[in-house]
């Protein structure tokens, strides 16, 4: 089974800070000196535990595309 492609977009305009995406996923999210969110040059964590931490977001600041198919997965349509 191949491993899925995601794109990983952290909207700043949205982002308030609140770190529960570096919880559930620290291997792909950190937060900056300014206290947003980012995603990391180099991502460590798999798919299930990104998708997880996007949905985790309170704010929906997180946006994460399949690159094979261009579907919008987090957040839902």
């Amino acid at each position: 089974m191949a491993v899925q492609k995601l794109r990983i977009e952290v909207l700043r305009e949205e982002c308030i800070g609140d770190g529960a995406c570096c919880d559930d996923a620290p291997g792909t999210f950190e937060i900056t000196a300014e206290n947003f969110a980012c995603v990391k040059k180099v991502i460590t964590d798999d798919p299930e535990t990104i998708l997880r931490a996007a949905r985790a977001c309170p704010t929906d600041a997180i946006v994460v595309i399949d690159e094979e198919s261009m579907e919008q997965l987090v957040p839902s349509k």
